[in-house]
């Protein structure tokens, strides 16, 4: 049973596949008859929107610390854009190594971000910094080691507020609904916590597999608690961890769609959250592995392996007491108090998990002090959330009716 091998056989195993799909990929009629392509595979965000006939508006984010952010614009198909001022404003925020493009990798009829915009809702969707759409900054070049100095910490304390003001400014709402997964909790989290005058803008917080602490992560990437902080960045670099690239859309594209291949790869896709193939639409795969991974820092993993091992919600510990009193003023990372949070949240959570950990989430549900809903679904995993097929009747419906019933 492949789902009870240990985590580092997996990594093997995943690493054994690429060498194994790289060296025989090119073989001509090897793996199979090749099935359609998704015309979405090439696309960028706004085409993607814009190939379903939803109107489509992209803009740039500007950061306090100079990071440029893509921020996409959603809209119902038979609305007027210039009204958007009397619609209520949903913002979507993806997780970890992901992009804005999960919300609506699936059919309109399976994809939150389509679902919700014929709801009637304008619908935003972000990214965070590092990822495939947010690779600039006016300061630092993507090529420099400066640039990549971030973690989930920056994303709360920077992308976040800019974005969320951004939106509410140009729609002239004063509040909106925060859906968020994964990473997309997490930042969440620290800066409705931190930042009062950004959580009063937040009507609702709409968590799809929360992820506070770490403690009992089953994911392969808990792995990476054994590297010595001190060692991560030799190893890893100091840059880029896991980018996008054009093999990730080679495996889409040209090996991931051939029939034979189809178990195999989305068992790759899943090893780093878990996977159940059974409630994956097989035939948007190549829609997933040529979007994902998007990238990320090096540092922002690094940060996710410190967390795995200290089992803290806490800020990014930057190595010594001096380098944190710098930071923090502090000998030690800030530990993020999600009891500081008064933002009405629902919580969505899976049983098969292996980021959000139910155990982790039974930690984290009892310190929320404005819990409205929780939800747990025992046979999800982490990308069920935003990929199955299912998602709409277990989790989308119900976000729907609970962001109807707070229109004021």
């Amino acid at each position: 049973n492949y789902s009870s091998i240990s985590g580092r056989t997996k990594m093997w195993l995943l690493l054994t596949v690429a060498s194994l799909i790289s060296a025989l990929g090119t073989t001509h009629g090897f793996f199979g008859t090749l099935s359609h392509e998704s015309p979405e595979v090439t696309m960028n965000i706004s085409q993607m929107i814009s190939y379903w006939g939803y109107p489509s508006e992209e803009y740039e984010v500007i950061t306090e610390d100079g990071y440029i952010i893509m921020l996409n614009f959603l809209g119902y198909m038979t609305k007027i854009i210039v009204n958007s001022s009397q619609r209520p404003v949903v913002f979507l925020q993806h997780g970890l190594l992901t992009s804005a493009t999960n919300w609506i990798a699936n059919l309109p009829n399976n994809s939150l971000g389509f679902l919700l915009a014929d709801a009637g809702y304008d619908v935003w969707l972000g990214n965070s910094r590092g990822n495939t759409w947010a690779r600039r900054n006016i300061y630092y070049s993507p090529n420099s080691a400066e640039f990549w100095a971030f973690s989930f910490d920056e994303m709360a304390k920077y992308d976040l507020p800019a974005t969320i003001d951004f939106i509410v400014k140009k729609t002239g709402q004063e509040k909106l609904h925060y859906v968020g997964h994964s990473q997309g909790t997490t930042i969440g989290f620290i800066a409705f916590s931190t930042n009062p005058k950004l959580a009063k803008k937040i009507k609702a917080f709409y968590a799809l597999a929360p992820v506070a602490t770490v403690k009992y992560i089953k994911s392969p990437l808990k792995e990476l608690k054994l590297i010595p902080s001190f060692l991560f960045k030799v190893i890893f670099g100091n840059k880029e961890f896991f980018p996008h690239n054009y093999f990730d859309e080679f495996l889409g594209t040209e090996l991931c769609s051939r029939k034979i291949l189809n178990e195999l790869c989305s068992n790759a896709l899943f090893i780093i959250c878990g996977f159940d193939y059974k409630n994956l639409n097989m035939s948007r795969l190549d829609v997933y592995l040529s979007h994902n991974p998007a990238g990320t820092s090096v540092q922002n993993m690094l940060h996710w392996s410190q967390a795995v091992r200290s089992g803290k919600f806490q800020a990014f510990d930057w190595g010594s007491p001096v380098q944190n009193m710098m930071h923090f003023n502090q000998p030690t990372p800030p530990i993020y108090s999600v009891t500081d949070m008064n933002v009405p949240i629902a919580v969505w959570n899976g049983g098969k998990d292996w980021l959000a950990d139910p155990q982790d989430v039974d930690l984290l549900l009892p310190k929320l002090p404005n819990l409205i809903y929780h939800k747990n679904i025992p046979f999800y995993n982490h990308l069920d959330f935003i990929w199955a097929m299912d998602a709409p009747q277990e989790v989308y419906n119900e976000i729907v009716n609970l962001m109807g019933k707070d229109q004021n």
